[in-house]
């Protein structure tokens, strides 16, 4: 197999010889068009190996049944120090944050105050022995008929809260607030649904009393329209989602209508996003960084870097691109000028230079024979002589990032319409050749490499825009021209026009590049995740001083 790069040993396991390309079966026959498929199917398998590369960190995913299992541990454990029952320990960790140790520190010193504060009694009830609320107290019918006697006439029962005199089914917590059951369920499913709440207090005005989970999923299945069981599913979600936002080793996955969870300890300490970019998957593959907010794969960059990028982008890039779209300098002084009328005949006011504002050239040589200001002409560079001539120099250069930085976000951006072109290729080919739809996946495989490694040189920008001058900055740029070139070259395979003469080669030449784009990216990541660790790189002034 002939290639245009050279590879290492590593990279020679992907391709065998060709007499060993079609194994037999173990009776010597010849493969099954099933077996072929399988074949060409482990084009791009990558071998397994036991020990992580470097920029890859350790976590787990969990489902959202396993994190209710590891609360549900905690919640144990409490009820059975305090001898007190479920509901009253899980609102007790709730209110703590589900931090045990200071939960149980402080009760200890004061019951009475931390089960007034958590909402598991009132103030009037609270002791250093907690029962816990009352049971659902339901009255029945309350109305009372009187006799002709001369005994009193009682009124019939009025819910405080919609003034139905016909409610028959009333409910309470132990601070013997009575409200029908009507209004407690649609009380309950308005905070849940609607407001997001997990710790849902008694309806009377003043009272702190938090109704216990038990209260509110038994109302819910008893009195409540939930016949789907959405609403207690979204409360098992919010007490899901308190815990996980508790606990700094824990982060709930970002991507919308996902449910798993990702436990990462090692990067739950802010101290540690200084030498790692704490990259994780879920369950569901969805890629997100642990340790920031950034909703995506920032590698190669660390944290604070990329939000200090991020945070730069939108206060500088409309400034910069209005700047750049309205301003030029002056050729002779370098200052700062803003055209503000119509002609073209511009005259600086601070060195009174007279100049063509669309070629910048003197404007005494206008319609001369020999000039024309329609000619592209390179500017030569010119060092910054004073304040205004520096800014420019210092936007000159955010610009030289920004563009390359965003002319790769858009290339993500373009990557569904990409992924339809692939698609109409990958029909082409099977209509056009012998190749079958698993033989085509070479076309996807590739589209999607291309997006990972486009994704990595967006973010490359960023961390270059900060590295400070010197020989670790030019070996970082240097593997980033390679990959770039390599992902372009790419690229430019994949939109090259499909001849069924040669679909056989260029199945070749992708798969062949395919695996040069993924080797760069790989040793691009694995460079800059160890010179984090090993402490290379340094940052110019502009970073100094971030957490």
């Amino acid at each position: 197999m002939s290639s245009d790069y050279d590879y290492s040993d590593d990279e020679d396991a992907f391709y065998d010889d060709d007499e060993d390309m079609i194994s037999t079966g173990d009776d010597g026959s010849a493969p099954s068009d099933d077996d072929m498929d399988m074949e060409f199917a482990d084009d791009f398998k990558v071998p397994q190996h036991s020990l992580r590369k470097a920029y890859e960190i350790e976590h787990e995913s969990l489902s959202q049944q396993e994190v209710e299992k590891l609360s549900a541990a905690d919640v144990d454990h409490i009820s059975s120090i305090f001898g007190v029952d479920h509901g009253i320990a899980s609102l007790l960790l709730r209110n703590m944050n589900w931090n045990k140790e200071r939960l149980i520190e402080k009760y200890m010193d004061n019951a009475s105050s931390v089960s007034v504060a958590a909402g598991v009694s009132t103030p009037s009830r609270a002791s250093p022995s907690v029962t816990g609320p009352a049971p659902i107290r339901s009255s029945g019918s309350r109305r009372r008929t009187t006799r002709q006697t001369l005994a009193p006439k009682v009124e019939p029962w009025v819910c405080p809260i919609c003034f139905d005199d016909s409610q028959t089914s009333f409910l309470s917590l132990s601070c013997d607030h009575s409200f029908c059951a009507g209004c407690w369920t649609a009380y309950i499913t308005s905070k849940i649904r609607e407001e997001g709440e997990h710790a849902i207090r008694c309806m009377a005005e003043g009272c702190a009393l938090v109704a216990p989970d038990l209260f509110i999923m038994s109302t819910l299945a008893k009195y409540g329209e939930d016949e789907d069981g959405r609403t207690q599913e979204r409360f098992q979600e919010l007490l899901v989602r308190h815990f996980v936002g508790a606990n700094p080793h824990l982060k709930y996955c970002p991507y919308p209508s996902c449910t798993y969870t990702v436990s990462c300890p090692s990067a739950s300490s802010r101290s540690s996003l200084t030498t790692m970019v704490p990259t994780v998957s879920c369950g569901a593959n969805h890629k997100f960084c642990f340790g920031c907010s950034i909703d995506s794969d920032h590698r190669p960059v660390i944290c604070p870097v990329a939000k200090m990028w991020l945070k730069k982008c939108r206060d500088d890039s409309e400034t910069a691109n209005w700047i750049k779209s309205n301003t030029k300098e002056c050729s002779k002084c370098q200052s700062t000028i803003e055209k503000n009328g119509g002609c073209n005949h511009m005259t600086c006011k601070k060195c009174k230079y007279e100049f063509c504002w669309v070629c910048m050239g003197p404007w005494s040589e206008h319609g001369t024979a020999w000039y024309s200001c329609n000619r592209y002409d390179e500017k030569a560079g010119v060092d910054a002589r004073d304040a205004q001539s520096r800014s420019r120099a210092s936007l000159e250069r955010y610009l030289h990032y920004y563009n390359r930085w965003a002319n790769h976000e858009q290339s993500a951006k373009l990557s569904v319409e990409m992924y339809n072109k692939t698609e109409k290729k990958m029909e082409e080919m099977q209509i056009t050749s012998s190749l079958t739809w698993i033989e085509v996946q070479f076309m996807k495989r590739a589209v999607e490499e291309a997006e990972r490694c486009r994704a990595t040189l967006k973010w490359t920008y960023a961390m270059a825009f900060y590295l400070d001058k010197g020989n670790e900055k030019e070996l970082f740029e240097d593997n980033q021209r390679d990959l770039e070139k390599a992902v372009e070259d790419l690229s430019e395979l994949l939109e090259s026009p499909i001849d069924p003469e040669t679909i056989s080669t260029l199945r070749q030449k992708v798969t062949d590049k395919t695996v040069y784009v993924a080797k760069r990216n790989e040793i691009l990541l694995e460079d800059t995740s160890n010179g984090f660790a090993e402490g290379r790189w340094k940052w110019n002034i502009a970073v100094e001083g971030f957490e």
